[in-house]
Parts: C-alpha cells; structure tokens; sequence
C-alpha cells in the first residue's frame, strides 16, 4: 500500500469515528484516543458503551497483563503478517469496524476467539464470543457444528458440499494478544475452509495492547 492510500485510509477511519464521538468529547478529556476522538459510543448485547481511555494517568496494566514471559511453546510470538491477504490492524481500526457494526453495518462481525474463562475477565466492547475451541477439530469441533456455526454467525453458504462466501461477513477477529494462538489458530482453519482472506481482519495487538492502552473492556458472560 503506497502512502496516499495509507493517508487516505487514516482519513476515512477518523471520519467514522468522529462521526460516533458522543458528548465525552466535548469534555476535553487529558487522555483521548486519537488527538481528535476522546471516546466512542459502540453497541454490546443491545447496550451502548463508551469506549474511552483510563484518565488516570497513574494508571497502570491490568495484573492480568502485566505478565512478560510465558511457555513457548504454546505462547510464542505471532509474527506480523498471519497468513497473505489477512489483514493485520491496530486499535484506531478495530474501533472503526465496531462503530461500523453500531451503525447497523450487518457485513461484520468482530470475534473475541478466547476461551470463555478469559472472557469473563474482560473484553472488547461490541464483540461475540466465539471460543477458539469450536472452530478447532483438534479439540473435538465436528464439521457439523463447525458448519452451523459459518452459516447462522458468519453468513456462508454450503450449496452441495461447496462453501459459497459471497455474502459471508468480514471477521474481525482477536485474542489475548502478540503471545497468543487462539485466533491466529481460528483464522488458519477458516482459510483451509475456502474463507477468503480479504474478509478476515486481525487485531494482532489483542487484549494486552487494549489493556496497556487503558481501553474500555466489559464483562464477558
């Protein structure tokens, strides 16, 4: 992508996400998010809620976070670029697809794929849980419900045993972060089913970087 692309992208997310800004912008807030949206007003399960920065600025990492060395294997550094046509973005994007989903955009659909011990901790505003597990033969996903589950939650077709995925939705998908193999794992499955690359979006930076970040989560149930 050369720079004017790169310019006019960064353009188009900001637009939407000013459009969104409720009156928490007006406040002046010390911590915003971007020098022009102090926050952003995103639906989860039928509830409007903020997301904003900590504005405590003495604030530290949730303890849940903080920790800096796990095993590896499994918790082994994700590399950038996950797989070619899958698109790696940052914060400022994953907010624009959540307003984008507010506004009534049916063609996305952001997934926390943790399981839902970690989920209960804490999560995106505006995402599904979709553990990593039910997408997964290896843990014991059948075709059938891992079927189910791209026609009714992503919106493909299986028209004599072909998926057809002209109207399947652009997954957003996230983890606990650039450690984490949960939905690097669900995304390389949907690719081996024939999901195109171009409708599967990846927030590499996950919820270590939202946390570090001071954005707001909500209770997963």
């Amino acid at each position: 992508m050369n720079s004017t692309k790169i310019l006019i992208t960064a353009s188009l997310i900001t637009t939407a996400l000013l459009a969104s800004t409720g009156s928490i912008a007006e406040d002046k807030m010390a911590v915003k998010i971007t020098p022009d949206i102090a926050s952003v007003d995103v639906s989860h399960n039928g509830k409007t809620v903020s997301i904003l920065r900590n504005q405590n600025q003495k604030n530290t990492v949730n303890p849940a976070f903080a920790k800096t060395s796990r095993k590896c294997p499994p918790f082994c550094i994700q590399p950038s670029i996950l797989a070619p046509g899958v698109e790696t973005i940052g914060e400022v994007e994953m907010l624009d697809f959540l307003v984008r989903m507010t506004k009534g955009d049916n063609s996305i659909l952001v997934i926390d794929s943790r399981t839902p011990d970690w989920v209960k901790k804490g999560t995106i505003p505006g995402s599904v849980s979709i553990p990593w597990t039910d997408l997964n033969p290896a843990k014991g996903a059948d075709p059938i419900s891992i079927g189910e589950i791209m026609e009714e939650k992503f919106g493909a077709k299986q028209l004599e045993g072909l998926w057809d995925y002209t109207n399947a939705k652009t997954l957003v998908m996230f983890c606990n972060g650039m450690w984490c193999g949960q939905s690097p794992n669900n995304i390389k499955n949907l690719l081996k089913f024939g999901y195109p690359a171009h409708k599967i979006k990846w927030y590499r930076g996950g919820m270590q970087n939202w946390e570090i970040l001071g954005l707001t989560t909500v209770k997963g149930g």
